[in-house]
């Protein structure tokens, strides 16, 4: 056993998943500076959407919600970091206790409702860290934007005005711009997936961020959901063709919770929210490959979702993943992973 996995087995997963996540993620930041010192992950670019990768593996959206550690999570190994789900205004989340493991499962559930600080903080945030960094290399920078939970889903306006709020605030920080309407911890949101939702959203989001950024165009994706049926899926892709989309993130979360190896009273104890790890890379692989027989080779597709291996990563890359992302690997597998998996897939 590793000293990362003797420190969460006696330790850190003993603690509240919520308080433990914030003590590491705390302990990662204040490490910045020695971090910035390892040498950089010797892997293959990656050439996607305009913008070059400094490899396959990225941090998914969720981990750093209002862009606080980016410099010293990619100095982890990630070559980029998706910040956020950031909403238009600041918002607590649920209520507690809204994270949860299934250690068996190598899961885990969260209901947490996009807790950030909101768009004009963390636009003040990315400003200030550009500022401070100058023409420093760093990681790609996605943000990841969501609907602030107050806005009713119903109101195709104020749903329009909330994300074009977001967008108009952080496109100018983004090197690309993801719009999330997957996550099963908003009241509605997930009816913005049909695809007469997604198409007014998604050209909106486009116009607002073109009218925001001069002399460059922020590439834009859409982030979707497990659950949706196959046609659902397609329909998803069909549409990305139709209005330009940069690419697609395969997948969100899922609701669902069936072949799970967690004791049912442990399960029903998490509750509802989005499930995350092991169990989910089956199905995630499964949308990944629907989208690439069906947009073909061009639009750029991330895999994420169950990957904890060199071998998982190697399968989602076959199935037509472009670049990968992780988060739930990462918590269980420690900070040593990144690089580990990275080394193993490249060489």
């Amino acid at each position: 056993m590793g000293a990362y996995r003797r420190v969460f087995e006696h330790g850190l997963r003993r603690l509240d998943p919520e308080r433990s996540h914030r003590l590491g993620f705390a302990a990662v930041r204040a490490g910045g500076p020695l971090l910035a010192r390892l040498p950089g992950v010797a892997a293959a670019p990656v050439s996607a959407m305009g913008l070059t990768f400094p490899h396959v593996l990225g941090l998914a959206a969720g981990f750093d919600k209002d862009a606080r550690g980016i410099d010293a999570l990619a100095a982890l190994g990630f070559g980029h970091v998706e910040v956020g789900t950031v909403t238009g205004r600041p918002q607590p989340g649920n209520p507690t206790p809204r994270l949860f493991r299934l250690v068996s499962d190598r899961a885990i559930v969260n209901r947490m409702g996009f807790n950030n600080e909101g768009a004009e903080a963390v636009a003040a945030r990315l400003g200030a860290r550009a500022a401070r960094r100058r023409d420093a290399e760093g990681p790609v920078l996605g943000v990841n934007i969501g609907k602030t939970k107050v806005v009713p889903e119903d109101d195709q306006d104020a749903v329009l005005a909330d994300y074009a709020l977001s967008t108009r605030l952080l496109a100018p920080h983004a090197d690309y711009l993801v719009v999330n309407v997957s996550s099963p911890n908003t009241p509605g949101l997930r009816s913005l997936q049909s695809v007469e939702r997604l198409e007014p959203l998604l050209r909106h989001v486009r116009e607002v961020a073109d009218g925001v950024t001069t002399g460059t165009r922020v590439p834009l994706l859409v982030k979707i959901a497990p659950d949706l049926a196959d046609d659902d899926v397609l329909a998803v892709a069909d549409l990305a063709l139709a209005i330009g989309l940069d690419g697609v993130i395969a997948t969100n979360t899922t609701i669902g919770r069936d072949g799970l190896r967690s004791h049912p009273e442990q399960i029903a104890e998490a509750g509802a929210g989005g499930l995350s790890g092991a169990p989910l890379k089956e199905r995630a692989t499964e949308v990944l490959r629907l989208l690439r027989g069906r947009v073909g080779p061009d639009l750029t597709l991330i895999g994420v979702g169950g990957i904890s291996t060199a071998d998982d990563a190697r399968e989602r890359l076959a199935a037509g993943a472009d670049l990968l992302q992780a988060y739930t690997a990462f918590i269980y597998e420690g900070p040593l992973w990144p690089r580990r998996i990275v080394k193993e897939v490249t060489r």
